[in-house]
Formats: C-alpha cells, structure tokens, sequence
C-alpha cells in the first residue's frame, strides 16, 4: 500500500502529467502494475491521495519561487532580458489579478489540460504578484476543480470498460 501511494504521489509531481495522469492511473491501472504490491486502492483514496499531493506540490512551488528568481536576478543575462518583460507583465495584469485573483487562477489550474495546472498556476501568480493566503485558497479549489473532473471521467471510462456478468457469459465460447 506504501509504494501505491508514494507511486501515486511521483505520477502526482511530474510537470506535464499532474493528477490528470495519476488518478487514471491509481484507479485503472494501478493494482495490475508490477511495481507496486497487489491490492488496488479505492477510488477515493487515490483521488484524495493525488489531489492532496498536488495540493501540497503547488503551495511549495509558490513557496519556493522567491528562491528561484533570486537565483535567476543574480544572472546578467536574466536582468537584461527576462526582468523587463516580468515587470512589465505585473504592471499591466496586476489590476486583473488583484479583481479575478483567486477565481481566475483556480479556474487555471482547474482546467484539466496540459499547460494548466499547479506548476503553471503558481509561476503565473506569484510572477503577477498574487499573495500567498490568494494563492494558498486557488490552488486548493483549483485542484479541487481537477481532481473531481479526471476523477468522475476515468470512472466513467471504467464503468464503459467493464461488463456485466451476463454480457460476458455471452461472449464466451460455450
């Protein structure tokens, strides 16, 4: 159970799959995976797994955002080039941000496709000058929004994918 959800939580924290790809994963594939002990998860325990993973993922994202772009500002190239643009960005969508913060960023990384998301939404908010309580509540909604969303569909796919007992008993060879 202990390599189900530190799996889990990998799928969770890699950029371009996010729980869009974990939670399928935990509930479709995950007790068939040679990787992990047998024994499947329950759906809701993979969503909680994965949605709280990508929870915890984004705040510390944001968390550690200041440290990058410090980093990155003691770099002459990203002064000349990349510090301009970034002002220039916060100066003219920081009124935005300040009127839909909270509910335009959740919806950001709520939508369940690639480019969205918790690594995405946490650039984009603390580059736009977003607070951290703003962005602390959007994650958690938007990841809500996602998890719910991946979690009701790959359902709906596993309900299409199974059979009832009596369709498969027409489809054997008698």
């Amino acid at each position: 159970m202990f390599f189900q959800i530190l799996l889990l939580c990998l799928i969770t924290a890699v950029p371009t799959l996010e729980l869009r790809a974990s939670i399928p994963y935990g509930i479709l594939v995950g007790s068939r995976s040679p990787l992990i002990t047998p024994g499947p998860l329950w759906w809701f325990g993979v969503a909680s797994v994965c949605i709280a993973s990508n929870i915890l993922l984004g705040w510390a994202l944001y968390w550690l955002l200041p440290l990058f772009f410090a980093v990155l500002d003691s770099l002459p190239l990203f002064n000349r080039y990349a510090e301009p643009l970034i002002s220039r960005a916060r100066r003219k969508l920081s009124p935005y941000v300040e009127k839909y913060g909270t509910v335009g960023v959740a919806l950001f990384i709520g939508i369940p496709l690639p480019g969205s998301g918790v690594y995405t939404g946490s650039l984009g908010a603390f580059v736009l000058g977003m607070g951290r309580r703003k962005f602390m509540l959007s994650c958690v909604l938007g990841v809500l929004i996602a998890g719910t969303a991946v979690t009701a569909i790959t359902l709906l796919v596993q309900a299409g994918m199974s059979l009832p007992f009596w369709a498969e008993w027409v489809i054997k060879d008698h």
